[in-house]
């Protein structure tokens, strides 16, 4: 295992690479990830689903974040830092290849098995880069460096549903969906093997990319990094706390950040769906998800030109949640059919949209707050916080519980109890260092 070295000795050129690394390394999160918001109506489709059998795609997937967070913070102690996310890689690696199988045999629950190997390997990794890049540099520009890493992350969610839509869908498939209510028996079943047999050759592909990237961390010049070289306040010294849980600000921001992943999922994987609620069809509602993300990208670079010089990443954090209720409201409110980008759609799923502006600059707000001060705790801190990523797989479920019980546009209220917890965690619970005053 290679010699972990404090973050303030690393020069200024082994910094930006690492930075760079670690960019590479979100591009890849978030082209996986985002990979998702194709494959809920894909998989609903050819595996004949519910809207919430639909949205376990999002459960399997980030429910391994719960589960295999806090394991994985040992795996990195124990390993080290670049054989650990050489093994994330690898494990996510085998979660592509158990795609095949899956579509062999049109079989739901081994995709659900896929999907949270991939997760499982994505825990390890974020596990990983999340404190690695929060702590790599001035903790006032942390919000800035997140905001970087976001744009790699929310790049390649933007190209991730478009080439996936690519190499799965083609552009006969909107007559075959319409077919598809007609055919009984044999012709149906026929039909839909073919279209499952199609993720064979892209993720086949994924596998052994993931599998290459993996090694090519291992030997890359990433250097290990000492997490325990940050000192805590000297009120909360560690002679003074022997917990993590001790740490109110970092348990409320872990619950914070629980509902800020989940809403953003919301936004992103959903969209598709609700844009087939206004009859628009797979091949056109394809672009949403990338709309949304290309929002959230020009809330990156606002964060990255404005972070800290002209507004403090808690006051980006507090503007961002009061948006984000503003927009929740707006779909819930509004009607009335727009003409935009060529699409023809109600109103509200341009608030949909939008989300992505307002969920910009909340992770990378609530980070650098809630890691603030853990010292010796600050690995077992940031596992809490990626156990909090496993709302990406609760609210879309109750989002489409909602859904199927109500209506896909009235699910929507799901989000209003959210922001008003993040614009809480803003403004007052940031700030908590004590469950009881003292």
């Amino acid at each position: 295992m290679n010699k972990s070295v404090p973050v303030s000795s690393l020069s200024q050129r082994d910094t930006q690479i690492s930075i760079l690394l670690i960019g590479v390394m979100f591009f890849i999160f978030g082209f996986v990830s985002w990979a998702n918001s194709i494959l809920i109506p894909y998989f609903k489709i050819a595996c004949e689903l519910n809207n919430f059998q639909a949205y376990l795609v999002t459960f399997a997937f980030y429910i391994s974040y719960f589960i295999m967070s806090v394991p994985a913070s040992y795996v990195l102690r124990s390993i080290g830092f670049k054989k650990g996310i050489m093994l994330g890689f690898w494990i996510m690696s085998l979660g592509a290849f158990i795609f095949i199988p899956a579509a062999m045999g049109r079989t739901y629950p081994i995709f659900l098995l896929g999907l949270f190997t991939l997760g499982t390997g994505l825990a390890i990794l974020q596990t990983a880069a999340n404190p690695y890049i929060t702590l790599l540099g001035p903790k006032e520009s942390a919000a800035q460096r997140i905001s970087m890493m976001g744009i790699c992350n929310k790049g390649a969610g933007i190209l991730a549903p478009l080439v996936f839509a690519a190499v799965i869908l083609k552009a006969t498939d909107s007559d075959l969906f319409k077919q598809l209510d007609q055919m009984t028996g044999a012709a149906r079943a026929f039909a839909l093997d073919e279209l499952i047999s199609r993720v064979k050759l892209p993720y086949f592909c994924v596998g052994i990319s993931l599998f290459l990237l993996g090694l090519g961390v291992r030997f890359s010049p990433l250097p290990e990094i000492d997490t325990d070289d940050e000192q805590t306040s000297e009120s909360d010294s560690p002679q003074t706390k022997t917990s993590i849980l001790q740490f109110p600000h970092l348990i409320l921001g872990a619950i914070a950040i629980f509902l800020h992943v989940g809403t953003q999922v919301i936004a992103i994987d959903t969209v598709i769906g609700y844009a087939g609620s206004m009859q628009i069809g797979l091949m056109e509602a394809k672009v949403f998800p990338s709309f949304t993300l290309a929002a959230t990208i020009c809330g990156y670079i606002i964060g990255i030109i404005s972070i800290p010089r002209w507004i403090s990443q808690v006051n980006a954090l507090r503007f961002c949640t009061c948006l984000g209720l503003l927009f929740s409201c707006g779909i819930l409110a509004s009607h009335g059919n727009v003409a935009l980008a060529g699409l023809n759609a109600d109103i509200s799923i341009w608030f949909v949209v939008l989300l992505g502006l307002a969920n910009s600059l909340i992770w990378a707000g609530i980070w650098p707050l809630a890691l603030d001060g853990l010292g010796k705790f600050t690995k077992i801190g940031a596992s809490i916080l990626i156990m909090g990523l496993c709302g990406n797989a609760i609210l879309p479920l109750i989002y489409g519980y909602l859904a199927d019980l109500f209506d896909l546009q009235k699910a929507y209220i799901v989000l209003i109890p959210c922001y008003l917890y993040l614009i809480f965690y803003a403004i007052k619970g940031h700030q908590i260092r004590h469950w009881s005053p003292k």
